[in-house]
């Protein structure tokens, strides 16, 4: 009865969006319209909520969203075992957040089963494109989880993190934005190696 009730809740109308939507193009427009669609099926859903296409969530019941988080293509998450997204997080294409682990039995990861455990992410965080991050696992805030990095265990707030497992590279790097705004002529840096390239 509660799998024939969470299908119902969660799984069949969070396909439904999904198949209705995924066929927008990405821009400022669609990315929160799809947002507003898609919050109110996880356990808490802050305001400001972005989704770019073929974004997969699972288990949302089991995930908890803050305010201005932006989810890019492809990325993956599965809040069985619970996730926890802080306030104003990028989370970048094809990043992956898995509060389970598969267990192995007899010689066999088919016939093993499966343990969870929480996941956090801290406010203002930025997980680059392809990471994973495993059951068990709290980011900081502030954070940058460089790319194809595979966070398993704690990293602490204002940290660049990268490798296989993730370790601590450097304070989050903090440079001047050269863009502020998506549209108008383009910055003077572009313009610049432009006409060095054509020289």
């Amino acid at each position: 009865m509660h799998q024939l009730w969470y299908q119902l809740r969660y799984a069949l109308p969070i396909w439904f969006v999904g198949l209705l939507t995924d066929w927008w193009p990405d821009n400022r427009i669609t990315i929160r319209l799809r947002g507003m669609l898609f919050r109110r099926f996880f356990r808490r859903c802050g305001r400001g909520l972005t989704l770019a296409r073929r974004v997969t969530f699972l288990n949302l019941h089991g995930i908890e969203i803050g305010n201005n988080v932006y989810f890019a293509t492809g990325a993956w998450v599965d809040g069985i075992g619970g996730v926890t997204i802080g306030d104003e997080v990028k989370i970048s294409p094809y990043a992956v957040l898995a509060s389970s682990s598969h267990c192995f039995k007899d010689g066999s990861v088919a016939r093993g089963g499966s343990r969870t455990a929480p996941i956090v992410v801290g406010s203002g965080t930025w997980i680059s494109s392809h990471v994973v991050v495993a059951a068990g696992s709290s980011i900081g805030r502030g954070c940058l989880i460089a790319g194809n990095a595979v966070v398993a265990g704690e990293v602490p707030d204002g940290v660049m993190a990268g490798g296989i497992p993730a370790r601590v590279l450097r304070p989050t790097p903090q440079r001047e934005p050269n863009v502020l705004k998506r549209f108008g002529p383009p910055p003077e840096s572009v313009v610049e190696t432009r006409s060095r390239t054509q020289r």
